[in-house]
């Protein structure tokens, strides 16, 4: 092969890595900004479901708290023979108090009392319990974004490695010194394309 026609190819080997790559590079660069905010906003998610939760989990300490005191209070009345007082507690108890009463009484009081039974569930703790969960769920999804964004903030750091390379490879240098740092380029540039063709895409 002729010095110039192997120069001409290695010209267009050159174009073509730089353009490719400056592409890659402000790709990657794009998308490390979207995971990132994506991940702000997973973690802003998380923060209002713990806020959410709390509030949820304070409105069943009340309740547990309200059924408690009447309970104490029902508790005794019965055991001072007061029937009327004893129908008048009962009259308010919540509803979710009611239940578990209701259970309680029907097994024989086995139980510590109607709160021990799993029948006892005061308003508030199963949307804690969903808050809570989806809290957990958008922090590890956060975490799951900012790691996307750190690759794609390497791949963008190891494109411009690329870029150095084949801008290098065009110095005054012997004709295998250039070629082998472009050589060097593509490889690499190759190796970083498979590697971006596996991360996940946010548009």
């Amino acid at each position: 092969m002729k010095e110039a026609t192997r120069e001409r190819i290695v010209d267009i080997i050159t174009v073509f890595t730089l353009s490719i790559t400056a592409v890659l590079t402000a790709w990657c660069g794009f998308e490390a900004s979207k995971w990132g905010g994506e991940m702000s906003i997973s973690f802003s998610q998380a923060s209002g479901a713990r806020i959410q939760a709390a509030a949820a989990d304070g409105q069943a300490r009340d309740a547990r708290q309200y059924d408690l005191t009447i309970y104490t209070e029902w508790v005794l009345a019965e055991r001072g023979e007061d029937t009327e007082l004893v129908e008048f507690i009962e009259e308010r108890f919540t509803p979710e108090f009611r239940v578990a009463f209701d259970a309680w009484e029907a097994g024989g009081r086995i139980e510590r009392g109607p709160m021990a039974m799993a029948e006892y569930v005061p308003p508030g703790t199963v949307e804690a319990a969903e808050l809570s969960a989806r809290a957990d769920a958008k922090f590890d999804e956060a975490l799951e974004n900012n790691q996307r964004g750190d690759n794609y903030s390497l791949l963008t750091v190891m494109f411009a490695l690329v870029l150095f390379l084949t801008a290098l490879s065009q110095r005054d240098f012997t004709p295998w010194v250039g070629r082998t740092l472009l050589g060097l380029a593509v490889a690499i540039d190759l190796v970083l394309i498979v590697m971006l063709l596996t991360f996940p895409i946010k548009i």
